[in-house]
């Protein structure tokens, strides 16, 4: 479990410098087809809904490969 916590956080760390210095190439994100936005005068409504899968998808990638890694 150590293992896979270290590892997770060094992803983050590096997940963090890369927006940090790299920004604005995620700037796509939340802007993708498939993510409802409603705005009236007095309310907006935001749901992520493809932005969600994306990062699913990747989250669950990363951890497949964690667990590929640990179970060797």
């Amino acid at each position: 479990m150590g293992k896979i916590l270290i590892i997770l956080g060094v992803i983050l760390i590096i997940s963090g410098i890369l927006y940090y210095l790299f920004g604005n190439i995620f700037s796509w994100f939340g802007h993708l087809p498939g993510d409802i936005r409603i705005e009236k005068e007095n309310f907006t409504f935001y749901a992520p809904i493809t932005s969600g899968i994306v990062v699913s998808i990747i989250f669950s990638l990363i951890l497949w490969i964690i667990n590929i890694i640990s179970n060797k």
